[in-house]
């Protein structure tokens, strides 16, 4: 028995708060002076908010179309594609490597490609920038040889073999 009673408290402790919020709403929107404009006021609102959240669901889930497209276009294109390219693409190529690093002398040094064997001529300031240099002339994709003419300051340039 007392759990029957139990059970009817807590509905009523429940039911009468929902019936005074629900009377609250009805003499909200019925009120003889202002309640027709408050109607109006919400037939237009209540449109606006929901084309505003379907606007704002269509605009994540573009974000999240264009975020998976870019992440399988980063898995599909992990490694470079081989590319044949003629002598001053391939120079262009090398200079944008060599000349990353602010410490290179990027004027004193001249990028020559010819049937894929670069030349690397100039002065530089250290002979672990000179083998640095190299390396990555010998990294790029489609150079088949690095011919090696840097020098350090003082000492004369390498002759062309």
């Amino acid at each position: 028995m007392n759990i029957a009673k139990s059970q009817e408290d807590s509905r009523s402790r429940v039911a009468l708060p929902l019936a005074a919020a629900v009377g609250a709403i009805v003499a909200f929107f019925f009120d003889p002076a202002n309640g027709r404009g408050r109607r109006a006021k919400l037939a237009q609102r209540v449109p606006a908010f929901l084309r505003r959240r379907k606007r704002a669901v269509e605009q994540a889930a573009r974000g999240v179309t264009a975020t998976a497209y870019g992440v399988k276009q980063q898995v599909a294109h992990r490694q470079e594609e081989h590319k044949d390219l003629n002598d001053p693409a391939l120079a262009a190529k090398v200079e944008t490597i060599i000349f990353r690093d602010p410490d290179v002398p990027k004027g004193q040094i001249n990028v020559n490609v010819q049937d894929g064997i670069v030349q690397l001529r100039g002065e530089v300031p250290s002979p672990e920038m000179v083998d640095e240099l190299v390396e990555q002339a010998r990294s790029v994709e489609g150079v088949r040889d690095v011919e090696n003419l840097l020098h350090l300051p003082g000492t004369p340039a390498p002759m062309h073999e």
